[in-house]
């Protein structure tokens, strides 16, 4: 093709190229030669009565738990993968016309990041949805990968790396040599598993209801695996009185948000030892040595690093850019073609 041949400037402006990090919380967006331009929430307004587009992103984000019965308010994305398919379709287009440039004088070719657990029905609907919103050519590549990628680990030398990517819906724990999955524990826990704990631990200590906006901002505010040496922090949480029926407000703490997502954090914790425990004997040597590499938006969890060094007495890293690992690996190998087709998994 024309396009695979010609000079990187030249043929950046006949296509600029993409990659996607379409999860379930966020959407990210590479273009390549440019970086990473666009970072919105997954979400879509919908009008009820003819399903037209009202918002996407974060505009659609604000209207999150406060819209009326004319306007739905959708996650189209599940788990790390599609849930309604036309959605999607309308969430993806969005965003490509978006960040395309009007000078690009074809679709571009879109390489897009799945969680490592993805079926073939899936694939197609990812596959589909990207082409559907313009791709010319699409590429799907695991998470883990992306993520290793971005975090820099040398996955193309013999060497074993472990990487833990958490994100919305997944936790992908991965090993890697010589760019392959040698093994991989994919759990579909993951951050929206965490905000579903604190919306049942309000319900079930304080008697009051509360959304997913306010859960995720307890999260990100007082969230913690581990104790912390200084604990005094609390926060005003406001919400509807379950016996009462009226709008109330208590007091949280940091100890009782952790002990909301001590089961989702545990399930994490004991998908990373279940992987440890299928790794082959040289590359758990390497691992010894290397350690394992936080990723995605959960492994900005205060203290999640602490606990998963205490578990598997392995030393533990957070990536430098825990929630642009995914994009920026995925962006890497828009040019690197070869290696783009080593790492794409078939449909």
């Amino acid at each position: 093709m024309l396009l695979d041949i010609l000079p990187g400037p030249l043929a950046h402006i006949f296509s600029s190229d993409l990659a996607v990090d379409l999860g379930t919380a966020n959407t990210l967006v590479y273009v390549r030669g440019r970086g990473i331009v666009l970072t919105e929430p997954s979400i879509v307004a919908l009008h009820q009565a003819d399903n037209s587009v009202l918002a996407v992103g974060e505009e659609a984000k604000a209207m999150l738990g406060r819209a009326p019965g004319t306007i739905r308010v959708i996650r189209p994305l599940k788990d790390g993968v599609i849930a309604d398919f036309d959605v999607t379709e309308k969430m993806l287009h969005y965003f490509i016309t978006k960040v395309r440039e009007r000078r690009s004088l074809v679709h571009p070719r879109v390489v897009v990041s799945v969680p490592s657990g993805i079926t073939q029905v899936e694939k197609r609907a990812v596959r589909d949805s990207a082409t559907q919103a313009g791709a010319r050519e699409v590429f799907l590549i695991e998470e883990p990968m992306a993520a290793a990628m971005g975090a820099g680990l040398p996955i193309q030398e013999p060497g074993g790396n472990l990487i833990v990517d958490i994100g919305g819906g997944t936790t992908e724990v991965a090993v890697l040599s010589l760019t392959g999955i040698v093994h991989c524990k994919s759990v579909r826990i993951a951050g929206d598993e965490m905000d579903e704990g604190i919306i049942q631990y309000m319900r079930k200590h304080h008697n009051l209801l509360i959304g997913e906006r306010q859960a995720e901002e307890i999260k990100i505010k007082l969230g913690s695996a581990y104790p912390m040496k200084t604990e005094r922090h609390t926060m005003q949480v406001k919400g509807r009185d379950l016996i009462e029926g009226l709008p109330n407000t208590v007091i949280v703490t940091e100890e009782e948000v952790r002990e909301a997502l001590r089961e989702p954090v545990m399930i994490i914790v004991e998908a990373v030892r279940t992987c440890l425990e299928q790794t082959p004997p040289e590359l758990a040597a390497d691992i010894v040595d290397k350690g394992i590499v936080l990723t995605g938006g959960g492994a900005l969890l205060q203290g999640l690093d602490i606990l998963i060094r205490e578990e598997t007495h392995l030393p533990v890293t957070v990536s430098d850019e825990p929630l642009s690992c995914v994009a920026l690996g995925a962006g890497k190998v828009l040019d690197e073609l070869a290696l783009l087709r080593r790492v794409a998994i078939s449909a």
